[in-house]
């Protein structure tokens, strides 16, 4: 286990409720790892081990931070010790949620996407070290939750609206009017192509989502 934790168990005026605990299953293709994050810092533990497979690019973990920042860390085939090597620097409020997926036709090049309070969207690539493909503006509405499959970021908002862009461009393809009121979270079946989205309204949706091969444009139907 390690941890990020710059004011330890007793951080004065932090109380236990206040710590805002998110949870997360990172799997990696040689391990498993066990994400929290809080106020207080990030602590990584390691719960089980996986066999090693073949991977020449670097393996790496990213958290966003209140401050906007995005914190990346190398994580290392077995062992302790993570070590932070970029903090990346695109947004100017609080970094609520952060997806990624595989860059098409690349091996061990992820194409990454994080949101914000503002609803603002970066999308960045790996390498040697992350690059800033494109800024997303946002439009003083909250992005609490985002996903990517195929290079389309599907981006769920405070409004109710679900927004699909074309990742590496920025492109605007569908805007729904999915809830009633904020959207809570949005999950991926990427096999199958299905985004769920739940929001305070009570409501689960499920959207195929698909690429018409005539024009290109991204599609969202309905399905519940």
């Amino acid at each position: 286990m390690v941890a990020a934790d710059s004011e330890g168990e007793n951080a004065p005026g932090v109380r236990q409720g206040d710590l805002g605990l998110r949870v997360h299953w990172c799997v990696l293709p040689f391990r498993v790892l066990l994400v929290l994050t809080s106020h207080r810092g990030i602590q990584v533990r390691t719960p089980s081990c996986l066999t090693p497979q073949s991977c020449h690019g670097a393996l790496v973990l990213a958290a966003g931070t209140w401050s906007g920042q995005v914190l990346v860390f190398d994580i290392p085939a077995k062992g302790p010790n993570i070590v932070l090597s970029e903090e990346l620097a695109g947004h100017q409020t609080p970094v609520t949620d952060i997806a990624t997926e595989s860059a098409q036709g690349q091996d061990c090049v992820v194409d990454m996407v994080t949101a914000d309070d503002s609803g603002l969207l970066c999308v960045w690539r790996s390498g040697p070290e992350f690059t800033l493909l494109t800024c997303i503006p946002g439009f003083g509405v909250p992005c609490p939750s985002v996903q990517l499959w195929q290079g389309i970021i599907a981006a769920g908002y405070g409004n109710g609206q679900i927004r699909l862009y074309e990742a590496t461009t920025g492109t605007l393809h569908v805007q729904i009017n999915a809830h009633a009121r904020a959207i809570c979270a949005l999950d991926l079946a990427p096999e199958m192509g299905k985004l769920l989205s739940a929001a305070e309204d009570t409501f689960v949706h499920i959207w195929k989502l698909s690429r018409s091969p005539e024009s290109g444009y991204i599609e969202a139907t309905p399905l519940l």
